[in-house]
């Protein structure tokens, strides 16, 4: 199998934690199962290769109570999309401070919820949002998110998130108006962005902005660089440190003498590493007896928690009850992995090249690695009649 900095998988002790914890409960499937040290290990390893930065974990990758209170006891603070996510990240004990509402699409009573709750920052793109935060959240700090060409991205936002440059300008000069707190701009360079210089081109952009608003007396402190950090799936990607390197040295060039606070906000990168997706084969069948491939039908698709092999973009390290881990211990062949669902849609992989044991059948066991970000969030309320998928935590 192929490594990366995110990528090492899951190393040993993780992997022998997981399967201590399957073979001896033996849940029913499918299930995910969250190494929790890894997601500790994950997390200081970003914080020591960006010293001094604010690192708000985002907590739509994985929202399990466990993961969010193990990393507010490490000292993270959160990028929060809604008041549930709020909540949870109080309940499990952080402090309103540390607290980002991130999204930009809120409505007003939502804000004014966060703001009784305590959260003092938040992040907007457009008029409607800056004067629903002056209203609601009165005195607060905003800063202002721009659009940026997340090229290099697996997942581009494209036009969603975000304004122009100039416009977030005049919004900042906006929310000094209005009795807020203009701390700065803020962007994502794309979820799982391949590059590491793929955040140089917004940080050249928030570096001109802050710096025109400062010489006018605006005392911008702050950047948020969002997220984008990624997980090592199928593919190596460069060490963590080349990405903290070019992502130090452009905030430096761009913004020269005056050196900003630093905010990030990543997600995948905590916790993806952390997880193994246990799925079992519900069906093994061929379609055609020209194609050699097979299809395997899993018990999990992609509304039971892998939306994200929506056009093949993430793209697991594969595991079954019938190899070893490397996947190289008997005779295998080529296959398709679909869903269980009545819906066409449901199928995971097709370009995708993926070889499985021959031998593999109905009953036995596909663990999908590295799936502890975006898997368990974005499983569907019983479509199909299936159940939501369940989440483990081992220590």
């Amino acid at each position: 199998m192929k490594t990366s900095f995110a990528g090492r998988r899951l190393h040993h002790e993780a992997t022998a934690r997981i399967r201590r914890f399957l073979d001896h409960e033996q849940p029913g499937t499918p299930c995910l199962v969250i190494d929790l040290p890894t997601v500790r290990d994950r997390f200081t390893a970003i914080r020591d290769a960006l010293p001094g930065a604010g690192i708000f974990y985002a907590v739509k990758a994985n929202p399990t109570p466990e993961v969010v209170g193990l990393l507010a006891a490490e000292g993270a603070s959160f990028d929060v999309a809604s008041p549930q996510e709020i909540d949870l990240c109080l309940a499990r004990g952080a402090a309103p401070a540390v607290i980002s509402y991130s999204n930009p699409i809120k409505k007003a009573r939502d804000v004014a919820y966060a703001h009784e709750r305590g959260v003092r920052l938040f992040v907007s793109d457009s008029e409607h949002d800056v004067r629903t935060v002056a209203r609601h959240a009165p005195g607060s700090a905003v800063m202002l998110r721009i659009v940026v060409d997340s090229k290099g991205s697996t997942y581009p936002f494209g036009k969603k998130f975000g304004c122009a440059p100039e416009m977030a300008a005049d919004l900042l000069r906006l929310a000094a108006d209005l009795g807020l707190a203009p701390l700065g701009v803020a962007f994502h360079a794309g979820s799982q962005q391949l590059d590491p210089h793929g955040w140089d081109a917004a940080i050249a952009d928030a570096a001109a902005i802050t710096l025109k608003l400062r010489a006018e007396g605006l005392d911008l402190t702050t950047v948020n660089l969002g997220g984008g950090l990624p997980a090592g799936y199928l593919d190596p990607l460069p060490p963590l440190a080349e990405y903290a390197a070019a992502i130090t040295a452009s905030v430096s060039r761009h913004f020269g003498d005056f050196r900003p606070r630093v905010m990030v906000e990543p997600g995948r990168a905590v916790v993806a590493e952390s997880g193994v997706l246990r799925s079992e084969v519900v069906l093994v069948a061929r379609k055609s007896y020209a194609d050699e491939r097979r299809w395997v039908f899993l018990d999990i698709g992609r509304y039971g928690g892998l939306a994200e092999t929506e056009g093949e973009a993430i793209a697991y390290p594969l595991r079954t009850s019938r190899d070893g881990a490397p996947l190289d211990d008997g005779p295998t062949g080529p296959v398709v992995i679909a869903g269980p669902t009545c819906d066409a849609d449901d199928v995971l992989y097709q370009d995708t090249c993926y070889h499985l044991p021959l031998d593999l059948r109905a009953g036995d066991h596909v663990d999908l690695l590295c799936a502890g970000a975006y898997t368990a969030s974005y499983s569907s309320v019983a479509f199909n009649g299936f159940e939501p998928l369940a989440t483990y935590c081992v220590r």
